[in-house]
């Protein structure tokens, strides 16, 4: 089922499935969100959870035991239930069951709110330990945007604006979906000119940008999509590596996918978020369409 928002400036709808964003349409008709055409993705903004990227094998350890969870986790193909809704508001939420527990061997709640306010729409996280023990997870956004915005504009008309100047080098992944050891120098500067080569090797991976906001920009028209995401320690840049699809996802992260060779417990994976029984972690960011 979708819920949908709508004010004056913007229309968003979500589904119950994942709790997904699945559209975000400017009240002169542009949308910004991609259709989920499975040509190309069959997602248009899922939630990675309890894991961001991939695990070697698929695997990980929970106390010298053994679990399996598919890349990005099972959070984006999960039900919601649908909590509460208002004019400006809606909430959704995921709860741990038999069913998790033989994956990810933790009791939580998942909660999931959109916040609409004129052309703004805040995405807010909150994952609550309800178990007798600490938990450990990670937790990623995922939105594909449309690239270009405007119809009858090219992918290479587009790039990315940064609010801060950045020296970064990105953290290639290897064929397998994880983690290199190696840097690769890509962002200099507050631009960064898209075109397909650049995701070849698959997303841009980077642990040390200092924006808080990144937007897409065309260099023939004056649409524009900003995400802003304070306090995320890792952000991913994709498009499928074969080149030719109409978006380009800019994903804020709290976890990554894991490094090679990593063989050890959940708990010590990097980028692997801890809880104590009782505790809610918080996160969130918003989407600006202009």
């Amino acid at each position: 089922m979708l819920h949908i928002l709508k004010n004056n400036y913007l229309q968003i709808a979500v589904s119950d499935r994942g709790a997904e964003l699945k559209s975000i349409t400017a009240a002169d008709g542009t949308e910004y969100l991609f259709d989920s055409n499975p040509t190309w993705w069959k997602y248009s903004s899922p939630i990675l959870f309890p894991i961001v990227g991939k695990l070697i094998d698929n695997k990980y350890r929970v106390d010298g035991k053994e679990f399996s969870l598919p890349g990005h986790g099972f959070g984006r193909t999960s039900d919601f239930e649908f909590v509460s809704g208002s004019d400006s508001s809606l909430t959704f939420k995921l709860v741990w069951n038999d069913e998790t527990l033989k994956v990810y061997p933790y009791k939580f709640n998942l909660e999931i709110s959109y916040e609409l306010k004129d052309n703004e729409i805040k995405f807010i996280w909150k994952v609550t330990n309800v178990d007798d023990k600490e938990i450990y997870f990670s937790i990623g956004a995922h939105p594909a945007f449309r690239c270009p915005i405007v119809d009858g504009e090219n992918f290479d008309d587009c790039y990315l604006e940064f609010n801060k100047p950045e020296k970064s080098a990105r953290i290639p992944l290897n064929a397998n979906g994880t983690f290199s050891k190696k840097r690769i120098p890509t962002l200099d500067g507050t631009e960064l000119n898209l075109n397909y080569d650049l995701f070849k090797g698959d997303a841009l991976v980077f642990d040390d940008m200092k924006s808080d906001e990144v937007t897409i920009r065309s260099r023939k028209s004056d649409k524009s999509l900003t995400v802003r995401a304070k306090n995320f320690p890792y952000w991913g840049i994709w498009t499928p590596a074969q080149g030719g699809a109409p978006f380009v996802c800019i994903e804020p992260w709290h976890g990554h996918a894991d490094d090679e060779n990593f063989t050890g417990d959940f708990k010590d994976r990097a980028g692997t978020n801890k809880l104590a029984a009782g505790e809610t972690f918080n996160a969130e960011m918003t989407f600006i369409a202009k």
